[in-house]
């Protein structure tokens, strides 16, 4: 009877290569797949995000939680719990999951922070999504921001155009139109500059080239990182002049630090 015949060596390394070669070929595409997957996940998180704040600000009489006005219980993560109801995974990013123990931000990084809760104990977060605090119900000045600068409600015109949760390496932020961006990403050094950058809390690429926000008007749609200027952030916000970062207010693409010019102007 006659016996099969073996793969060689050199059959053997020949398969070997061609696998190789698929793979190399496959995993760009593979990983895109995911990343798009990712993205969309995202959105949807978004959404019921969107469904939450609705039912909150419904519940209401239309205001926002107060947040900073009134201390650590009523920010977001605390006001909004009871529609979440302890499923951690909502104040997540699909794609920035990751915690560094050393506390730093990141565009892929979740934050950390305990904060006191209403019922007088603490609890431990984790996120990777912000609000845009100048949405508190707030009464009086927060330090530098004046009062007549927060939406407060959900009733304003142009609900399109005012963010309210978002991606972000922080859990909230009080963006100004003289906010300029950062010089370096999050992930190269880069960072907030204090209460003159905040904005860049939600500058940072994500979903390939863009990030993604949730709306007064309860959309969620992609936002460029350049179009971050051109948002109506407070009730003042570019009231008198446009943002000195954007197309209209003479902005060019040299101007921008070098990581941020190849992103579309606006």
């Amino acid at each position: 009877m006659r016996k099969g015949r073996g793969f060689t060596l050199i059959e053997l390394l020949v398969v070997i290569a061609i696998i190789a070669l698929l793979m190399a070929i496959l995993m760009p595409a593979l990983s895109r797949v995911k990343k798009q997957a990712q993205s969309v996940a995202c959105m949807a998180r978004l959404k019921s995000w969107g469904l939450m704040f609705k039912f909150y600000t419904d519940e209401y009489d239309g205001k926002f939680n107060p947040g900073w006005g009134v201390g650590e219980a009523t920010l977001w993560p605390n006001a909004l719990r009871p529609y979440y109801r302890d499923d951690w995974e909502m104040l997540l990013c699909p794609t920035a999951t990751r915690i560094d123990e050393q506390g730093r931000e990141g565009t892929f990084m979740a934050m950390t922070r305990t904060l006191a809760t209403p019922s007088g104990g603490s609890q431990y977060y984790a996120f990777s999504y912000g609000i845009n605090s100048w949405t508190n119900h707030m009464y009086g000045p927060r330090g530098d921001r004046p009062e007549d600068c927060f939406w407060k409600t959900t009733a304003h015109t142009g609900q399109y155009n005012i963010p309210v949760f978002a991606d972000s390496t922080w859990h909230d932020a009080w963006p100004r139109e003289m906010d300029a961006p950062i010089q370096l990403p999050w992930d190269f050094g880069g960072g907030d500059t204090g209460t003159t950058g905040e904005i860049n809390h939600f500058c940072i690429d994500r979903h390939n080239g863009w990030t993604n926000f949730l709306f007064m008007d309860w959309s969620v749609r992609h936002v460029g990182l350049k179009e971050l200027w051109t948002l109506k952030w407070h009730r003042n916000y570019a009231k008198d002049a446009p943002s000195p970062y954007t197309k209209a207010g003479g902005m060019t693409p040299s101007d921008w630090p070098a990581w941020l010019r190849k992103y579309k102007d606006y």
